[in-house]
């Protein structure tokens, strides 16, 4: 019997079946991992991100998205993110801020920032593209919300959703590791995140076509450069060990491919941050305590259509709106008892049981008290009055950039007790014409015979003080504190 002969066409075809079924030892482009769980459903960690965004927005300069430095970043991260299934995705945001210093934070929730002097330091797209990896990767994990329990989230929240004590605005974010201030912004990650961010940030930089070592490159490459003493990305994102050869063993199976090469759009990037005013950390925080960078993000168009509310301040306000009622009811919290008009509301932090907050409903803005009083203990304070009255004023004045004392700390009586008292200054919640409003703030601490220390800051904007002056001064005789 003459045998068959097989034609080229079909030869081609049973090759090609071979070579599909993949024996066993072949490579396997890589996949990304299941995340996991955090306390904090996806909402509820956009909403910290957006509080956060929120600080950002007012305490640093960020370039609009209109920019072309921005432009380029924002399509950079849109290439990365869609390497990402849909349903593990999250809305990312990418935004530059023009400061001089290496850094770049990612947010719970998606909003991912980047400074100008990491555009300028990144050799070639592809560290670039790692940077913004593996900050996507932090999201992508859920670090942040990963932190801390649950119960500390659900106060947290309710501290941004709620009454919003001078604990719960960059002291709740503190407390989720997200430090604002001092001209950056600071996140905390163990070591086990950052291998797990290299990790998952390798897999997303191979499937969007850049070399992944790219990116422990980048780090290891600061890391020589500038030593412990380094910039704060270094603190950020601490060596979980051996970086650069964990990359290159766990990219080692994956199936070999042609990268893709540094392009012509990143150099144009690179060449432009030399153009644009970069600011120091220094002088960051400088502006941030005076109010600067909220109003210069929102006349140079950098402020986002949403954040109207959440930019530190929120549309104005009308005294008719919140007119206390002269009807007064009682209140108390932790041994203090104080009466308040029956027409406002009261509020408290649930991750600190000395806190009260008493305010009209519309005098309360999402990243501040408006109008209204706001009551707490001193703890652990070694001294006089008068030094427990300078720690306060101390706190105020950190968490609250822009406040200011206005005149002399002074002597008075609240019930037998002695006590100080003292005004503050400084920009309100409230703005009018896209600026913010003068506040006058009446701080007052006085001890009780136990030696407990007590303080409570009547808020109102400065041309309405007067006004609310009776009320507040009524709301302090009434006050009582029981000896525990």
């Amino acid at each position: 019997m003459q045998p068959r002969k097989v034609s080229r066409e079909m030869l081609a075809l049973f090759l090609a079946v071979m070579l599909m079924a993949a024996p066993l030892g072949a490579q396997s482009s890589p996949q990304l991992p299941d995340p996991g769980k955090a306390p904090l459903n996806r909402q509820q960690q956009q909403q910290v991100g957006m509080q956060a965004v929120s600080e950002v927005y007012r305490q640093m300069p960020v370039l609009p998205d209109s920019h072309p430095i921005t432009q380029y970043v924002q399509q950079l991260g849109r290439r990365l993110q869609a390497v990402i299934p849909a349903d593990r995705t999250w809305p990312y945001q990418f935004h530059v801020i023009p400061q001089k210093e290496i850094n770049a934070f990612a947010l719970p929730g998606g909003p991912i920032f980047v400074n100008i002097g990491t555009i300028q330091a990144a050799e070639n797209e592809a560290q670039l593209a790692g940077v913004l990896a593996h900050e996507m990767s932090h999201v992508y994990m859920q670090h942040s919300a990963k932190q801390m329990a649950k119960a500390q989230w659900t106060g947290l929240l309710a501290g941004i959703a709620g009454a919003v004590l001078p604990q719960s605005g960059l002291g709740s974010l503190a407390r989720a590791g997200i430090q604002i201030g001092a001209g950056t912004v600071m996140m905390k990650y163990s070591r086990t995140d950052e291998a797990q961010a290299d990790h998952v940030g390798a897999i997303i930089m191979y499937l969007a076509g850049y070399n992944p070592k790219a990116m422990a490159d980048f780090f290891v490459t600061l890391e020589k450069k500038y030593g412990k003493g380094g910039p704060q990305f270094l603190s950020d994102h601490p060596n979980p060990g051996n970086r650069d050869l964990a990359v290159e063993k766990e990219i080692q199976p994956w199936p070999q491919k042609q990268y893709l090469a540094s392009s012509s759009a990143f150099d144009q990037a690179r060449q432009n941050a030399g153009s644009v005013r970069a600011y120091s950390a220094q002088e960051i925080a400088q502006g941030a305590k005076q109010g600067v960078w909220a109003q210069q993000n929102r006349r140079a168009g950098a402020m986002p259509g949403n954040m109207a509310t959440n930019t530190g301040q929120t549309s104005d306000v009308s005294m008719q709106q919140v007119q206390p009622s002269n009807r007064f009811v009682r209140t108390q919290v932790n041994g203090l008892s104080i009466a308040y008009p029956d027409n406002w509301k009261t509020g408290s932090d649930a991750n600190n049981a000395d806190s009260l907050m008493i305010a009209p409903q519309q005098g309360v803005a999402q990243s501040g008290v408006a109008y209204g009083v706001l009551i707490n203990a001193v703890r652990n304070v070694a001294g006089s009055l008068d030094q427990a009255t300078q720690q306060v004023l101390a706190n105020i004045q950190k968490d609250n950039p822009g406040t200011n004392a206005s005149g002399q700390t002074t002597s008075i009586d609240v019930n037998g007790m002695q006590a100080r008292s003292v005004y503050l200054s400084g920009p309100s919640p409230l703005a009018q014409g896209g600026q913010a409003l003068p506040e006058r703030d009446w701080l007052v601490t006085f001890q009780n015979p136990n030696g407990e220390v007590f303080y409570v800051v009547f808020v109102a904007p400065e041309r309405d003080f007067s006004q609310l002056r009776p009320t507040y001064e009524k709301m302090l005789e009434s006050v009582r504190v029981s000896v525990r």
